[in-house]
Formats: C-alpha cells, sequence, structure tokens
C-alpha cells in the first residue's frame, strides 16, 4: 500500500471519527478529496508544508490545513488531498517546515490594561537604588514640565521589590523630588500603588482613614499613612486621578490587541473587566478594531460578593447592557479572594503564617478578603444562573476557601458543567490537589512566573521557607490528579510572550536558574495543550476552537519553527509568522510595517469575521451553557 494511499485512509477514518463527534458539517468532502462542485465551496485559504497539530490525540500531526469561505476550518490532512480544495483565487500559505497550530488562547489577560499603560511613563519593572530612582523620576517630571503644579505624574511598571533590602517605600522619598505634582507609582503586580503627600492629600487619605474592604493603608511607625497602599486602596487614589483621553485610549488599546495578535493570540479573558472597559470595547468593535474573541469577566467588589443577590443582578445588567456587542462573549464572573504572596505586600492568604526576615513566624497570615461561607453562597447562586466564576487566589488558604466554595455549589445545584476556575495557584495544599477534578474546577496558571528570580527567590523565599517553596506553582502535581489545566499571560504584569510562557511551563528557567523542574515541570505537549485546547475548556469555547479539526472555528497560526522537535529552550523565541481568527488574517509577519504600526486592525471587515465576532450563537455567549465538548481535554 503507498503511503499516499495510508495517507487518504487515514484521513478518511480520522474524518470519520470526527464525524461521530459531531466535528465534520454534513456533505463534508475532507476525506473523499473531491474538488467541490461551486468556487464558493473552495477554500479560501490551503497552508501546506508544515506541521499541522491537530490538538487531537488520536490524529496529532497533518500535512496541510484548508480554510472555507465561512472561516471554518474545511479540512486538515495530506497535503495532496487538501490541496484538491483549491479554487481559482484560493490564497496559498507556505509554513515552511513551521507548525501551524491552533490559536493561543489566553485565560487569564488584561490586554486593555496593557494598553492604557502605555499612555504613562514606564519604570520597565527595573530594580533601583532610591537616587536612581528619583533621577529617573525628575526625568520624567521634566519631560512633562508643562503639567506643574497640578497635573499628576502617573508612572507605571514600578517594582515593589526592586528597592535595596530595607528600603521604607515612604512618601518622602517622592516627596524629595523637584515637584509640587501629586504622583502615583503603580506597581507592576498590580496589587500596590506609592504615592506621594500631595496624592494622599487629594484622594483625602489621613491617619484616620479606614482601610477598605480587601485593601491596606500602610502606616508608618507614627500612625501616619506611609504612602504605600495595597489591593483595593488604591481604587481611593485612582478615583482622583483624571482619567485619560477616550480617543487616546482607543488607539492605546487597539495597538495592544495587534500585539497580542502578534503573539498568536486568537481568543483571550478578559481577567477584571469593569462597566467602563464595556464601552471601550463596544467602541472598538464599532471600529472594526476588535480581531479577537473576548471573554469578559465581570468583576465583583468584595461587598457584592457578599451580596449574592446583587451581584447576580448587577452582572446580568452588564450582559444586558453589552451582551450583542461582536466580539464579546459573556458568563464569566472576577473575584478577588486574596492579594499577593511577595514581600513588602504579603496579602496572599496563607494556611501557615508568613515568616520574618530570620525564619521566625509572624502573626500574618495574609488577608482573605471573603470567608468561605461568603464565597460559597456567592457560588451557589451565580453557578444556579450559569455563570462561571474565575477567583484570583495566590495563597493556599485563599485556593482552599476557593474550593469550598465551588463544593457548596456542588451540593446546592449539582454538577452544571460551569466549569469554576481558580486562577495562579502560586500556593497549593497538597491535601487540596485531588479535589479540582471531583468538582470540575480548572486550574489557571501562568507558568512564566515558575522560575527563578527576584521575585520567587528574594522576595518569597526567607518569608515562606523552602518547604512551602518547593511546592510552587505545582502543575505537574495538578495534572497528576486529574485537574484540567489552563494557561494565562496575566498581562501586563509580564512581558506578553506567549512561547517563553509555554517553555517555562516545562523547564521552569529564569535568570537565575530552575525553579524544580524535576517535581512540577509539565511535558511540552501538556503545555501546549494548556494554552490552547485547555483555555478553549476554561472558557466554555472548546466545541468552537482550541483544536484543529473541520467544523471549528479558523483560529490557526503559523510559527517560524516546529515547536514540537526544537530543544525546549529554543521554544523561547519563537516567532509567530500569520494569526487567523475565524480564518481573518489578524497578524502577518511579513506584511509593510507589520512590526510598526496597528492600521491593519482598521483593514475593511471581511465575511469571515462573523466566524469570530457575529451574535456568537454558536459559542454559548451571554450566558446560556454551550454544548459540553466530546473531546477530553485533560491530560493525555
Amino acid at each position: 500500500m503507498s503511503l499516499d494511499l495510508a495517507r487518504r485512509r487515514l484521513l478518511a477514518a480520522a474524518a470519520g471519527a470526527a464525524g461521530a463527534l459531531g466535528l465534520v458539517p454534513s456533505g463534508a468532502f475532507a476525506a473523499s478529496g473531491r474538488r467541490p462542485s461551486g468556487s464558493r465551496r473552495s477554500a479560501a485559504t490551503i497552508i501546506h508544508g508544515g506541521r499541522v497539530l491537530t490538538g487531537l490525540p488520536y490524529l496529532p500531526r497533518q500535512e496541510a490545513l484548508a480554510v472555507g469561505r465561512d472561516g471554518r476550518i474545511l479540512a486538515v490532512g495530506p497535503a495532496s488531498v487538501v490541496r484538491r480544495l483549491a479554487g481559482r483565487d484560493t490564497d496559498f500559505v507556505d509554513a515552511r517546515g513551521g507548525t501551524v497550530m491552533a490559536g493561543i488562547i489566553d485565560a487569564h489577560a488584561h490586554c486593555l490594561e496593557a494598553g492604557t499603560r502605555t499612555l504613562n511613563p514606564s519604570l520597565g519593572n527595573e530594580s533601583y537604588t532610591v537616587a536612581a530612582l528619583q533621577a529617573k523620576l525628575t526625568g520624567f517630571l521634566n519631560a512633562s514640565e508643562g503639567q506643574e503644579p497640578d497635573g499628576w505624574l502617573v508612572v507605571e511598571d514600578w517594582n515593589p521589590v526592586g528597592l535595596p533590602a530595607g528600603t521604607e517605600t515612604h512618601h518622602r522619598v517622592l516627596d524629595a523630588l523637584p515637584t509640587r505634582r501629586p504622583i502615583a507609582l503603580k506597581g507592576s503586580d498590580a496589587h500596590n500603588m506609592w504615592v506621594n503627600q500631595r496624592a494622599l492629600d487629594l484622594a483625602k487619605i489621613t491617619s484616620n482613614t479606614p482601610d477598605p474592604a480587601g485593601g491596606h493603608i500602610v502606616h508608618d511607625s507614627a500612625g501616619a499613612p506611609s504612602g504605600l497602599l495595597k489591593d483595593t486602596a488604591q481604587d481611593i487614589v485612582a478615583a482622583v486621578i483624571p482619567p485619560p483621553d477616550r480617543d487616546k485610549v482607543l488607539v492605546a488599546a487597539a495597538k495592544a490587541l495587534h500585539q497580542a495578535a502578534a503573539n498568536g493570540i486568537t481568543t483571550y479573558m478578559d481577567a477584571a473587566t469593569e462597566p467602563g472597559t464595556l464601552g471601550v470595547y463596544a467602541d472598538l468593535a464599532a471600529s472594526d478594531r476588535l480581531p479577537q474573541r473576548v471573554v469578559p469577566a465581570l468583576r465583583l467588589d468584595t461587598d457584592l460578593i457578599r451580596d449574592p443577590k446583587a451581584a447576580l443582578a448587577h452582572v446580568d445588567e452588564q450582559r444586558a447592557a453589552h451582551g450583542q456587542v461582536p466580539g464579546l462573549c459573556f458568563g464569566t464572573v472576577k473575584v478577588f479572594l486574596d492579594g499577593v504572596i511577595e514581600h513588602p505586600a504579603q496579602t496572599a492568604a496563607l494556611l501557615e503564617p508568613y515568616l520574618d526576615a530570620n525564619g521566625k513566624p509572624t502573626d500574618n497570615r495574609g488577608d482573605l478578603y471573603v470567608t468561605a461561607t461568603e464565597y460559597g453562597r456567592l457560588a451557589a447562586v451565580l453557578d444556579r444562573a450559569g455563570w462561571q466564576l474565575h477567583a484570583h487566589a495566590i495563597g493556599d488558604r485563599a485556593v482552599r476557601t476557593a474550593l469550598d466554595g465551588y463544593e457548596t455549589a456542588v451540593r446546592a445545584n449539582g454538577r452544571r458543567g460551569n466549569r469554576h476556575t481558580i486562577a495562579h495557584l502560586q500556593l497549593v495544599h497538597p491535601d487540596d490537589y485531588r479535589r479540582f477534578a471531583p468538582l470540575g474546577v480548572v486550574a489557571c496558571m501562568q507558568l512564566q512566573w515558575a522560575m527563578r528570580n527576584v521575585w520567587t527567590m528574594d522576595a518569597l523565599l526567607p518569608y515562606i521557607g523552602p518547604d512551602r517553596h518547593r511546592l510552587m506553582y505545582p502543575a505537574r502535581s495538578l495534572e497528576r490528579h486529574g485537574a484540567a489545566l489552563s494557561g494565562g499571560s496575566d498581562w501586563p504584569v509580564d512581558p506578553l510572550d506567549s512561547f517563553n510562557q509555554i517553555r517555562t511551563a516545562v523547564d521552569r528557567r529564569g535568570e537565575e536558574g530552575a525553579l524544580y523542574p524535576e517535581r512540577e515541570g509539565i511535558s511540552r505537549s501538556t503545555s501546549l495543550r494548556m494554552h490552547t485546547s485547555g483555555s478553549a475548556h476554561q472558557l466554555r469555547i472548546d466545541h468552537e476552537t482550541g483544536v484543529l479539526t473541520p467544523g471549528r472555528a479558523a483560529d490557526v497560526i503559523v510559527l517560524d519553527r516546529d515547536v514540537t522537535r526544537v530543544p525546549v529552550e529554543d521554544i523561547t523565541g519563537t516567532e509567530v509568522r500569520l494569526t487567523l481568527a475565524g480564518g481573518r488574517r489578524i497578524w502577518d509577519a511579513e506584511r509593510p510595517g507589520a512590526q510598526a504600526s496597528a492600521a491593519s486592525f482598521a483593514a475593511a471587515r471581511s465575511a469571515s469575521l462573523a466566524t469570530v465576532h457575529g451574535r456568537h450563537a454558536a459559542c454559548g455567549c451571554h450566558g446560556r451553557r454551550p454544548v459540553a465538548s466530546p473531546l477530553s481535554l485533560g491530560p493525555a
């Protein structure tokens, strides 16, 4: 039997299996190899010359892929068969030996925030001495001297662990600058803000100002506000900072989405969506500058978490107001259960206390923003209404609280398939590994953090000790216990680099070495699944995208190398040559000016864009539970 015939038979068998799963449209011609009778049924695009990763265990790699004119995958299989779907105007793409795979689905990102951050000067998450920091800030002041004396200087990407050990983050350091302007340094972790006295005065923060729910106003030894604000305490100052110009926000947002497309991202979850953010999305969609699918995770503050009926009314109202915006797919709610674990914040909720610099236990176990009982009540109400909960939980006490809440929902409502999620999971008690799978809880992890660097070593190891330190980011342990894994960047907390993220999940190596890869490193194939089908599973769109099979949306990326075969360290540096979302080119590295401009997002809307946007009737949006996928997305 010839190799070509064997491949055709494999394609036919695969198509038959896919058809049994309801993935191939009736009358599909992928298996037969017959040329379609009409040009409109021919392929819009054929990608060949690479290794096509389908994402399916029974059909892992193929030679070519055809995209239909409706923006959906027409066929995947041997090149000789797929080429027969070409019409007179079919666009051929040569993958040049690189990987062709499903688009990256970022299950936890803040893309619009990444855009708005570019409107302010940045400290680049670098480390500084006090003198060097003051010199840098003076440069920012000089560059905007026309804003004296009342214009705010808002600076992004301050590294809260980047000052010399023992340095007090006190407003006096900022007060010494040659200005009367209010100053706010926003932490790159999004959980800390450092302000000067003028900013404290404008926000009316005094010694008598109470801590808001879910936040801390840090005080100095004299009992006065030091200028360091943690978690929701930042909102007090943020409320008095004038908002940026709307047109500038839209331009910055479009550029951020362009960058996401260049990283191969075809769908992402906006991990803390506020009501005002939805208006930005509406404007982007109206001007054809929203190239990806977006799942907004509607943020609840602590007061709403404690009032489930009000919380349900709140999220239902937002969905009703914006549910028809093309590209938005509602159904997820975001809650913060704790803060961050690193020094100096130490607001992540731990089961055992933090240690002091000498390794002795303190009386601080971090902050749990709501109790397990409160979270359970919320989970039961939202779960019954079909909403999915996405919980920020860094510490092991917060993770346990989330699991307890989801268990309450299951007891109240049964297993409803809403795929509630816990994000970050920096510390998980080993007793809780086994709880994820029975509850159907997804572990959404940001494994680019799982490396040795200043954050995991200097700012953490002394304060939690070696025993807990070895348990950080337990991806392999969760996988072994059957948990469904998904991947998110948390951009712009980190620079966006999808394939560095995929690589780090495997070897857990950073600038100071590897972080326990022998314990918690995962396989290359698991990491790729996490960031494609695993994230689609989390977002409840796995029937629509995440793998490359006929009938699914043509969310496809073409890479400059074979990421299944290069050395693991070379996965970092992978370049995305082409990104298709619903068959539409949203990134083409070879297009003139692609690297420098977001102008391609203003291109005329193509017919296939409806596959990405439209009304999303096929992807289970607007709170309706999607049809359960017949594919197993657990670890192979």
